[in-house]
């Protein structure tokens, strides 16, 4: 009895792993039929990939990537027959074969129990990738469109892993020419997707791999400094931003960036290094006089300051940024003439203070005074201005703004 047991479970056992093998077989067949039906031929080949019996045979992963492509050859042939291919179904197969195909291309590669490696399916797999190869991107497009951002960077990085694959190391002429334009066209939309997915750290990687390319490098180098802040990784910010002012001496972009992290770090200095060497490259930008103000100002040197402001102004008379900032530093010094004044004790001290601070403000006045007239909506030019009525006392005009800046803070 004890053997007779044993004998059923045995057969039990053999049963269901020819079972599943032959649900390998039923899936081959399917897929070979005039009108295969793909529901049948994916649920066969489903149980086969989940069995262990079957789950570590190239042959079961070899299936399952034909199983794909014969879907997606049935409706990309639709074209050739003045058909229209259902694209929602064609698609989503032809992300799916590429993974099979790798799996079952690592369990091929493995020695027999003779420990050689005879691969029985790559010839098969690699002329079936290169048969499909083109319509990767356009994948990609179709996916993006729909807004699905997941499948669309699938499309596109298969496609440009598709070369590095080891089937296709050997190959004389590459599946792809890696050095092509619209490679790295692909390449850099898988990028940019990886950025929409906040998966940076992959979009850096991809940018950091076309910096010296010769494709849109500027834009490259923009893009590596926008994740890299993304993932505030500062380091890596800085030597981009300083890698990109070597690279493009005269992009404003990668110097007032630069600037700007030097500020915040700062590091005011390095700040005016770099703004000193992009008005080697524009001495006639306003915009770089004006930031150079900035940093004076944040340096403590108003003279300094006001010089620069002053030639942004005799670039651009009508530039609202500077007028405000010259105004502020004149503004302040009023401030701080006021300050100083209302803390002392003698009459000579404080009698100079107030006619100081009042120079300052009429000398501010007519700078944010025109910046208003320019920019109205400006919450500190209306709210200096309503200071320096009120100071200098022009009763009329403090009442106005004092109205306009209390309706804005509402």
């Amino acid at each position: 009895m004890k053997k007779l047991t044993f004998t059923l479970v045995l057969c039990f056992m053999v049963g269901i792993s020819f079972g599943q093998k032959k649900a390998v077989n039923d899936a081959k067949s399917e897929i070979k039929r005039d009108n295969p039906n793909m529901d049948d031929a994916r649920a066969f080949i489903e149980k086969a990939l989940l069995d262990t019996e079957t789950k570590d045979n190239a042959e079961t992963w070899y299936v399952a990537g034909s199983v794909e492509n014969k879907q997606f050859d049935m409706e990309s042939l639709k074209t050739y027959k003045g058909e229209t291919p259902n694209e929602a179904v064609m698609y989503p197969a032809l992300l799916k074969i590429v993974p099979y195909f790798v799996t079952a291309d690592s369990l091929d590669q493995l020695p027999n129990e003779k420990g050689k490696v005879k691969p029985k399916y790559r010839k098969d797999m690699k002329a079936i990738i290169t048969a499909n190869i083109n319509y990767y991107p356009n994948a990609g497009v179709y996916f993006y469109n729909k807004e699905d951002f997941k499948n669309a960077f699938q499309a596109f990085k298969q496609y440009i892993d598709i070369p590095d694959m080891p089937m296709f190391q050997d190959d004389k002429t590459p599946i792809v020419n890696k050095a092509d334009e619209s490679y790295l066209q692909i390449k850099y939309n898988a990028a940019v997707i990886a950025s929409v997915l906040k998966e940076h750290t992959t979009a850096i990687e991809l940018l950091e791999s076309m910096k010296n390319s010769g494709y849109e490098e500027n834009d490259i180098f923009r893009r590596l400094a926008y994740e890299y802040n993304q993932l505030a990784d500062s380091v890596a910010l800085l030597a981009t931003l300083k890698e990109g002012v070597t690279k493009f001496p005269g992009d404003e972009y990668f110097l007032l960036s630069l600037v700007e992290k030097n500020i915040q770090s700062g590091q005011l200095q390095d700040a005016v290094t770099y703004i000193n060497i992009a008005i080697e490259h524009k001495p006639d930008d306003p915009i770089l006089y004006d930031a150079l103000g900035v940093i004076y100002e944040n340096m403590e040197e108003p003279e300094k300051s006001i010089q620069n402001y002053e030639k942004a102004l005799a670039l651009n008379p009508n530039f609202d940024k500077a007028l405000k900032h010259n105004g502020m530093v004149y503004y302040n010094l009023g401030v701080k003439a006021r300050g100083s004044a209302d803390d002392s004790t003698d009459k000579k001290t404080v009698d100079e203070g107030y006619a100081k601070s009042i120079e300052y403000f009429k000398t501010a006045l007519p700078l944010f005074e025109k910046a208003y007239s320019i920019e109205p909506t400006d919450k500190e030019t209306i709210y200096c201005l309503r200071n320096i009525y009120y100071s200098l006392g022009k009763n009329e005009e403090f009442e106005k703004m004092d109205a306009i800046y209390s309706t804005n803070n509402q």
